[in-house]
């Protein structure tokens, strides 16, 4: 028998006794855990900002109107031009300049060719500092935030959970998840932190905050 077999079996024992009829849902699961880790009245657009900053990402909270002034100061102050463009990226708000956009499909020479990519995304988590992509509107393939070097992500602050249960209730596990905290980074090699490895090494975060004209944390 094989290790697959012997897994298998020991589910089919495990679900022996439950009505054919029966759905996941009909049967409560206890969730007693903590689900937040926020302190009462905390602002979680704030301290999202600043955990992904401790990342060493930079952050900008901005309001609607000064989102085309923000993400241009974040490509101006990284000296890019050339970004892939995800398929129905909202292109009302990308800022009129020097920058080339790329539209998808590329394939990945052509991603690599480029300076970077821009892209929205699904969830964040405050308390993590943790954006979270699906691969939905505004996106893209996970591609396209893998080979590039540069990665600007503009995300609503109403998207911001507060932790981890909250985030994930909110997206499609059926979707491809991402989930990234800061700039690719490893210290597997005498724990010297090398940034770019598995993915881009510079983030970039825009908040688009309505409560908020441009700042930097």
């Amino acid at each position: 028998m094989t290790s697959r077999e012997t897994v298998l079996g020991r589910i089919r024992a495990a679900l022996a006794d439950v009505p054919p009829a029966e759905d996941p849902e009909d049967v409560p699961v206890p969730r007693e855990y903590r689900r937040s880790h926020l302190e009462p009245g905390q602002d979680r657009v704030a301290l999202f900002a600043e955990r992904v900053a401790d990342y060493r990402a930079t952050v900008t909270r901005t309001d609607r109107e000064g989102l085309h002034g923000a993400i241009a100061a974040a490509l101006a102050a990284r000296g890019v031009e050339r970004l892939a463009l995800p398929g129905a990226f909202p292109v009302e708000v990308l800022p009129p300049g020097p920058w080339e956009w790329h539209p998808e499909p590329l394939d990945v020479p052509a991603l690599d060719a480029l300076d970077g990519a821009i892209t929205l995304a699904a969830a964040g988590i405050a308390v993590t500092g943790t954006i979270v992509l699906d691969a939905g509107p505004g996106q893209g393939r996970r591609a396209l935030t893998l080979v590039p070097d540069y990665h600007l992500c503009v995300i609503r602050a109403e998207q911001i959970a507060a932790d981890v249960p909250d985030a994930i209730a909110r997206l499609d596990p059926t979707r491809p998840l991402t989930f990234v905290s800061g700039p690719s980074a490893t210290s597997d090699i005498e724990l010297d932190r090398v940034e770019g490895v598995h993915g881009p090494r510079t983030l970039d975060v825009v908040i688009v905050d309505p409560t908020q004209s441009e700042q930097h944390p």
